[in-house]
């Protein structure tokens, strides 16, 4: 019978080799920087506010059309984003939500994790590492 296939044990046997296991207890490694970015009005500035007057962008609706349920909506051109910095790095929050209830990181992670799902992502570790999925 002839062989059908590429043998690859010594691409297992260099895997393997490669691989370095930690311990349960320590700590994961360095995940990918990632920012979390935030709308923000953007806002005029006080050398410029006496040339400019601001001004509401919302269309006022006749009263029959807010009888049947229609709400103006106001859009913005100026919109830019701020980053939002969270309390503590993702490896400092996975090994928080390990830590006692009664510890002061245990709360702290758990307030970035609440930040985090806020933006639809969550922590996962793979491979002593840690990285953010999105959450649906």
């Amino acid at each position: 019978m002839t062989n059908n296939f590429t043998a690859i044990t010594e691409l297992v046997e260099k895997h393997k080799k490669s691989q370095v296991s930690l311990p349960k207890e320590a700590e994961p490694l360095a995940a990918e920087k990632f920012e979390i970015k935030e709308v923000v009005e953007h806002k005029v500035e006080d050398e410029v506010r006496p040339y400019v007057s601001p001004r509401q962008d919302t269309i006022e609706l006749p009263p029959d059309l807010k009888k049947m349920g229609l709400h103006a909506t106001s859009s913005t051109q100026f919109s830019s984003y701020q980053n939002i910095k969270l309390p503590l790095s993702d490896e400092k929050i996975v090994v928080g939500m390990h830590a006692p209830v009664t510890s002061s990181i245990r709360w702290l992670a758990a307030f970035a994790i609440y930040l985090l799902a806020r933006v639809h992502l969550g922590l996962k570790v793979v491979h002593g590492k840690v990285i953010r999925v999105l959450r649906s």
